[in-house]
């Protein structure tokens, strides 16, 4: 009689950490998308910023353009390649939506999401570093705050670094949720 009870006991253990684990998936995919967003709108901000400005007369005129600092070409890549990333990853989520119980995939998808977040950060880190002393400048090195002159440049670039540090939120809880999903075996 007890054995019987205790079955009964784990399938409903079962049932219910499959119907989670399921929804945890769903809830994966969901951020995936939104991830993908975040970067790429980040990589495309920063990629097409560029402002021009006339000096004295209108045959010489000062540009501001990102690539102008290998730090912000940096961001550019590490967001497209986090983008083309996450769209690449998309199958999988899939698959952990269909079969909750693929645990391989998921311990890859932590691997390779914690390779992409360090890169993310590691870009993103960087770049807010320039976008801090064009808005700020630094007196001690004789850098003079840009966005002064530049607004328009410096508020996509600014609005580029919110889009990353979303995304960088996005990717730590990725990584959690797929661990919680295998702490849950």
């Amino acid at each position: 009689m007890k054995s019987s009870y205790v079955e009964l006991g784990e399938a409903k253990s079962s049932k219910q950490n499959g119907s989670m684990k399921r929804a945890v998936s769903v809830l994966d995919f969901i951020l995936r998308l939104i991830a993908i967003t975040a970067t790429l709108a980040s990589a495309i901000a920063m990629g097409t910023t560029d402002e021009t400005l006339p000096f004295f007369t209108q045959f010489i005129r000062f540009r501001a353009e990102y690539d102008d600092l290998p730090t912000l070409r940096l961001f550019v890549v590490a967001s497209a390649a986090a983008s083309g990333y996450l769209i690449l990853s998309l199958p999988l989520s899939i698959l952990h939506i269909i079969r909750s119980s693929a645990e391989r995939t998921r311990v890859v998808l932590i691997i390779l999401d914690t390779v992409m977040l360090t890169s993310l950060a590691g870009g993103s880190s960087a770049a807010a570093a320039i976008v801090y002393t064009a808005h700020k400048g630094n007196a001690k090195a004789n850098w003079f705050a840009i966005c002064q002159q530049y607004n328009s440049f410096c508020e996509r670039i600014s609005g580029s670094m919110i889009g990353s540090f979303v995304g960088i939120a996005l990717f730590i809880m990725l990584i959690l949720l797929s661990a919680l999903i295998l702490s849950r075996r």
